[in-house]
């Protein structure tokens, strides 16, 4: 007898996209749908955490309700309700964790508290008919590099929903470094993709910048190469001489991503791991895909580019696992925005 598909609907609010998607057995993707709020926190340099919010009012009905339409499918057809609990803004955190309970409530569905980065984790294997070849699952032990605008962590996967974490920022998060540097070189926000495009045109090798070793650890510290920057921007403007922006651009990216990778590496060899993860909204930049990808000893796993950045499906994902595995939250579930996944357990 044929084993019952499982299908979550996965909300996410944590910041500023509202998401939410139809995910079945934990990898394939029925259908996803995001609002995401990028121009409207253009003109700020960065996320408003109060306009995040009110907008996530506004959006999270209709596009749980287009994700649902997509997938032609009504609640009779849903397993259970994962929605992100944290980290994450708080106020946008709980318009989401709101709606979800609304509809566990009324359709008597079980609702599951994810914790985002997890759901970051389980991004790296998801799939749709659209894609050309369904990914496999990692074997474990596993390295998880966990980068984006809030988090840079190396962790240890040694199973499904077993994580230990051996390393991170110490300051700066990678992704808050790229947006801060973006900043000193007058590129707009967010400043991944613009540092990206801009460094398309540039020389990597133009400019040395400093950036903390942090030696016999797995900690990082990304605040130094920002001031480096800094002192390299003014000492030129200083000297009358002209901004090469393309080539500030790829040096400091370089700069980032070899930091990030030489690290991952050593953690893997350390640990025997039979693969790495990569995971978070800086695995979209094209340098650090390209440095994972260009070695041969261990086999990379990285989301596709739309679910790199935060989605509905990857809190599906997770959340299948977590429904699998028995977890059921109550109506008293809070949000909790400074959730370390090093304290997520069953």
């Amino acid at each position: 007898m044929a084993q019952k598909t499982i299908r979550i609907l996965g909300i996410e609010s944590s910041c500023d996209e509202t998401a939410a998607a139809i995910v079945e057995d934990g990898r394939r993707i029925v259908s996803d749908y995001i609002s995401t709020q990028i121009d409207i926190h253009k003109q700020y340099g960065g996320v408003f955490p109060e306009v995040a919010s009110r907008q996530h009012v506004l959006a999270v009905y209709p596009v749980i309700e287009e994700a649902m339409n997509r997938a032609h499918m009504s609640f009779s057809d849903i397993d259970a309700i994962a929605v992100t609990r944290g980290p994450g803004l708080a106020g946008s955190l709980v318009v989401g964790m709101n709606a979800a309970k609304g509809l566990a409530f009324s359709t008597g569905l079980p609702l599951i508290g994810i914790n985002h980065l997890e759901g970051h984790i389980y991004s790296s294997w998801v799939y749709s008919d659209q894609d050309e070849t369904v990914p496999d699952e990692p074997e474990f032990p596993a390295i998880v590099l966990l980068v984006s605008g809030g988090h840079s962590e190396i962790i240890l996967l040694k199973d499904h929903l077993k994580y230990e974490r051996l390393g991170g920022t110490l300051d700066d998060a990678a992704g808050e470094a790229f947006d801060k540097t973006a900043r000193l070189l007058g590129l707009e926000y967010p400043g991944g993709p613009s540092i990206q495009k801009a460094a398309a045109n540039g020389d990597p090798y133009s400019y040395r910048f400093n950036i903390a070793k942090m030696p016999g650890t797995y900690d990082f510290s990304f605040s130094g190469v920002k001031t480096s920057v800094l002192r390299t921007v003014e000492k030129l403007k200083k000297d009358g001489s002209r901004l090469n922006v393309p080539d500030l651009a790829a040096s400091f990216q370089k700069c980032v991503v070899n930091t990030l990778f030489e690290k991952t590496l050593r953690a893997a060899r350390e640990y025997e791991a039979k693969n790495i993860v990569i995971a978070g909204g800086v695995s979209a930049n094209k340098c650090l895909r390209d440095t994972f990808m260009g070695q041969n000893e261990f086999r990379v796993f990285i989301p596709k580019l739309s679910y790199c950045t935060d989605n509905g499906a990857m809190i599906g994902a997770a959340g299948y696992r977590r429904f699998m595995a028995g977890q059921r939250d109550g109506m008293d579930m809070d949000v909790y925005p400074n959730w370390p996944l090093s304290r997520v357990s069953l």
